[in-house]
């Protein structure tokens, strides 16, 4: 991935295009060993963009600038429910030539507009999920995560949903490290748990006991341990229901889910870092074995633990593995 064109529309949501400024406009950092990449921003008619926000934007260059783009991202807009059909050509232009199309919030009403989502799980902020489904019956709209990425297509939930998205992308690009180095830099969890259910307007629970934050900080550091449902639920001195039904509230997904996920994060982490076997990784993580580990890690990050190593490896890792 070498450029990456954002488009912006009159409307603009600025925290939307600052978010992937913050991501794929740095200059380098030497500390850091980032990627630098050729980062423009374009509209339809160049001149003045009018934000939603008190003041406006100047953008220099047309929508052409998109035409050789690795990745074009649709910025969100006010009037979202009416997709500029120039710029849903860009997004199914890029599609069409293999590029990256990433949409944030509710610019995924522009990829409905593109075709883009016929047939292809995305998602939305939770407030315009069911107007999005309404618009484009052919979509398959989740309202419950944070970012969707299906085939090069990736559709992020709200405002900050936008980072989490763009560092997941960074991650397939990149790798793990170097996705949380740009997370450190901009001060933001390397990946969050959970999705958008924890942020739907909703009757606060009524919780009997404290925030499950020790427990969940204990078992990223015990990885290998039982981390069963049981077993959290008796360090929580709670019966299994009620242990299942506090961890959604709190976290909006289950024990087994976001244990999973830490672990598969670990995982990756330890592929980059060492040359270590593949099962003794999984023991490691607490996969237990290497055929659990490769069919967790598969279908989380699209590729085989040996695979994502030749590819995201330091050198001398991959030297010595050889």
């Amino acid at each position: 991935m070498h450029k990456v064109a954002v488009v912006v529309q009159d409307g603009v949501e600025p925290f939307g295009l600052g978010a992937m400024c913050e991501v794929w406009a740095e200059p380098y950092h030497p500390e850091d060993d980032n990627p630098v990449f050729e980062f423009v921003v374009c509209t339809p008619r160049p001149g003045r963009v009018r934000s939603v926000s008190g003041f406006d934007i100047h953008v220099d260059h047309g929508l052409d600038e998109a035409a050789d783009a690795d990745l074009v991202i649709i910025v969100p807009k006010r009037n979202f429910r009416e997709p500029s059909p120039e710029v849903a050509a860009v997004a199914a232009a890029a599609h069409e030539r293999g590029a990256w199309v990433f949409a944030h919030c509710t610019a995924a009403f522009t990829l409905g507009e593109a075709g883009l989502l016929d047939g292809r799980r995305c998602t939305t902020h939770w407030r315009h999920s069911g107007e999005l489904e309404e618009a484009f019956p052919g979509a398959r709209v989740d309202c419950n995560v944070l970012y969707v990425q299906d085939g090069r297509v990736i559709t992020g939930a709200g405002s900050a949903a936008g980072m989490d998205a763009a560092l997941h992308l960074m991650r397939q690009e990149f790798g793990a490290t170097v996705a949380a180095r740009a997370a450190r830099r901009m001060v933001v969890p390397a990946h969050r748990e959970g999705g958008q259910a924890q942020f739907i307007a909703r009757a606060v629970p009524d919780l009997q006991a404290d925030t499950l934050g020790p427990l969940l900080s204990w078992v990223v550091e015990n990885l290998a341990e039982d981390l069963s449902v049981e077993a959290l639920a008796r360090r929580q001195l709670m019966s299994s229901r009620t242990f299942a039904r506090r961890f959604r509230e709190e976290t909006g997904t289950t024990p087994h889910a976001w244990v999973t996920a830490h672990r598969v994060a670990a995982a990756e982490e330890l592929l980059e870092s060492t040359d270590q076997p593949v099962e003794w990784i999984a023991q490691e993580v607490g996969f237990g074995n290497a055929a659990t580990l490769r069919q967790h890690f598969t279908r989380s990050r699209g590729v085989s633990p040996q695979r994502y190593r030749r590819i995201f490896a330091r050198r001398e890792v991959v030297e010595d593995t050889a």
